[in-house]
C-alpha cells in the first residue's frame, strides 16, 4: 500500500509526452520548494555545474520557521489559482496597500506626458494583437444591416442567421423557425415575410447560406454567367443521387444529354461548395514535438535517442537537505522530509520513463528495420505484448509509453503507435502486415481499366495471385475504410 502513490505517479509521468511533461515539471517546481533546475555556468564546459545552493549560509530557527511560514502561504496561493474571485480580491488589497508615492515612474506620480507615453506604448500593443477572426454569423450580420427593411422583418433575420449551422445550411424548416420567433417576440409574421428574409439571406456572401438541404445550397451557387448552367441546374435538381453512385446512362436517357455534356455538367458542380460556411472555422494546428529521435550508426543499426534538450534537469535543494539535518525541531523535519520525499518521486519517476520509452522505442525501432530501410510497404506486423515480452514490462507499461509519443525518423515523423497493427500469412508462410495489404490494394486499383474497374471479387483473386488470400468481406471493409469507391461508382464513361 505504501508502493500505491509511487506507482500511480510513475504510470501518469510515464504517460505524458514531451509538452505535458515540461508542464508538469513546471507545476512541481511552483508546489513544491525543495525541488529546484540544475543551473549550469555558461563559462564552465558543459559537464561541469556550479550548484549556488551549495555556498548557502547556515540557516538558524529563526529564519526555517519564516521560510516555511511562506512556502506555507505561496502553497495556499497555489492551491486557489483557480478560484478567479479570490484572485480578484487579492489583487485590489495590493493595489489598495501599494503607497501612491510610488505608482510613478522614478518614486513619483506620473505626469501627463507618462501617461500619454504609456497609452500609446498600450495602443501599440493592442494594434500589433492578432485579432479574432470574424464568425460565420458575425459576417452575414454585417451584410444584412444593409437592408432597408421594417423593424420585425430585420429582427427575424438576424434571427434566422442564428439558426445557421457551422455550414451555413438551416437547422431546422422555415415554418418552424418563424413560429418559434412569434412566440418569442410576440410578432405576428407571415410565411410570405419570413421567406422574403430567407431570400436576402440566400443572396449574401458566401453564396449558399441559408439553404434547407444539399441541393438547395449547390441551386444557390448556380448563376446565369455558369458554363452550361442549364445543364448544371438539371443536374443538380433531379440527378444528384444518379451522380453520386455514376449512373450516367441513366441520366443521359432522362435528359437527352451526351455523355461528354453530362461530365462538362458534372465539373461544373465540382468547383461548387457543399459547405460554404467552413471557411470561417478556426481549427487550431496541432502542434507535434517528438520525444524521440532515430539515428543510423556505423554498422547500419537504427538507434533510438531521446529528445530531452528542453527538458529541466531536476535535483533536490541542497539548502533545505541542510535545513533538516541543522533545524531541531522535529515539526519543520517532518514538513522538509515529506517535500523532499515528493521531489525523489517526480525525479525518479521521469529517470524510469527515459529509460522505459528508451527500452519499448529501440525493440520497435529493431523490430521494423525494414520499413525505415525499404519504405511503408515492409512494414511488419507487430503486437504490443511482443514488446512488452521483449522488455520485461507489462503489456500496459507498453502502452502508456507509446500513448502520444511521436518519433522522428530517416522517412518522416511518426507516432509510435503507427509501428504496431495486426496482419496475416501469406500462402508462404510469411506474416504480412494490415497496412502492406491496404498498400497492395491501392495499386491494383490504381493500375486498373477504369472502363471496366475491378470488383471487389477481382480483387480478391488479384491479391490471390500475390499470395495474400482474403475474403470478399475483408477487402469491401478496407476499401470502404480507404474511402475508396465501389467498381460501378469507379467506372469511366
Amino acid at each position: 500500500m505504501k508502493l500505491a502513490p509511487r506507482m500511480i505517479q510513475s504510470m501518469e509521468i510515464l504517460q505524458l509526452n514531451m509538452m505535458a511533461l515540461n508542464e508538469r515539471i513546471e507545476q512541481e517546481l511552483v508546489e513544491n520548494v525543495t525541488l529546484e533546475r540544475v543551473e549550469k555556468d555558461r563559462d564552465l564546459p558543459s559537464e561541469a555545474s556550479v550548484e549556488t545552493s551549495d555556498f548557502a549560509p547556515p540557516v538558524d530557527e529563526r529564519e526555517a520557521r519564516e521560510l516555511r511560514k511562506d512556502v506555507e502561504n505561496r502553497e495556499l496561493v497555489v492551491g486557489n489559482e483557480k478560484n478567479n474571485e479570490s484572485d480578484f480580491e487579492r489583487l485590489l488589497e495590493i493595489s489598495s496597500e501599494w503607497p501612491e508615492d510610488n505608482v510613478g515612474f522614478g518614486g513619483s506620480r506620473p505626469s501627463s506626458n507618462q501617461i500619454s507615453d504609456n497609452m500609446d506604448r498600450q495602443h501599440d500593443v493592442m494594434s500589433n494583437m492578432i485579432a479574432r477572426p470574424q464568425s460565420l454569423h458575425e459576417y452575414l450580420l454585417e451584410q444584412f444591416s444593409f437592408f432597408s427593411i421594417d423593424h420585425v422583418q430585420r429582427q427575424f433575420g438576424e434571427y434566422l442567421i442564428q439558426h445557421l449551422d457551422h455550414n451555413g445550411r438551416l437547422q431546422s424548416t422555415l415554418p418552424e423557425i418563424s413560429q418559434q420567433f412569434n412566440r418569442l417576440y410576440e410578432h405576428q409574421l407571415t410565411m410570405e415575410q419570413a421567406d422574403e428574409v430567407l431570400k436576402m439571406i440566400q443572396h449574401l456572401d458566401p453564396p449558399g447560406v441559408g439553404a434547407r438541404d444539399h441541393r438547395e445550397m449547390l441551386l444557390l451557387q448556380v448563376d446565369e454567367h455558369m458554363p452550361f448552367h442549364d445543364v448544371v441546374e438539371t443536374l443538380i435538381r433531379d440527378h444528384l443521387e444518379d451522380i453520386a453512385f455514376n449512373r450516367l446512362p441513366l441520366i443521359q436517357k432522362a435528359t437527352g444529354y451526351s455523355l461528354d455534356l453530362i461530365k462538362v455538367g458534372i465539373e461544373q458542380i465540382q468547383t461548387l461548395n457543399p459547405y460554404p460556411g467552413r471557411g470561417f472555422e478556426q481549427r487550431p494546428v496541432q502542434r507535434v514535438t517528438p520525444d524521440l529521435a532515430v539515428e543510423q550508426d556505423e554498422s547500419g543499426r537504427y538507434i533510438v535517442r531521446l529528445l530531452d534538450e528542453y527538458v529541466p534537469e531536476l535535483r533536490i535543494s541542497p539548502r533545505y537537505q541542510k535545513m533538516l539535518k541543522e533545524n531541531p525541531t522535529q515539526e519543520t523535519r517532518d514538513w522538509i522530509r515529506r517535500k523532499i520525499e515528493s521531489a525523489r518521486w517526480l525525479i525518479e519517476s521521469i529517470e524510469q520513463r527515459y529509460n522505459t520509452l528508451r527500452k519499448v522505442a529501440q525493440e520497435i525501432i529493431d523490430h521494423q528495420q525494414e520499413f525505415l530501410d525499404k519504405g511503408p510497404e515492409y512494414i511488419h506486423p507487430l503486437k504490443m505484448q511482443q514488446i512488452a515480452d521483449r522488455v520485461g514490462v507489462h503489456v500496459t507499461t507498453v502502452s502508456r509509453a507509446v500513448d502520444e509519443k511521436w518519433i522522428q525518423t530517416p522517412r518522416g515523423l511518426f507516432p509510435l503507435k503507427r509501428f504496431f497493427g495486426g496482419g496475416t500469412q501469406s500462402s508462404s508462410g510469411e506474416e504480412v502486415a494490415w497496412d502492406t495489404i491496404r498498400i497492395k490494394l491501392q495499386e491494383l486499383i490504381d493500375k486498373e481499366d477504369k472502363s471496366d474497374p475491378l470488383s471487389d471479387d477481382a480483387l480478391v483473386d488479384a491479391l490471390a495471385e500475390q499470395g495474400i488470400t482474403l475474403a470478399r468481406r475483408t477487402i469491401t471493409k478496407y476499401r470502404k475504410q480507404m474511402r475508396i469507391p465501389s467498381s460501378r461508382q469507379r467506372r469511366e464513361y
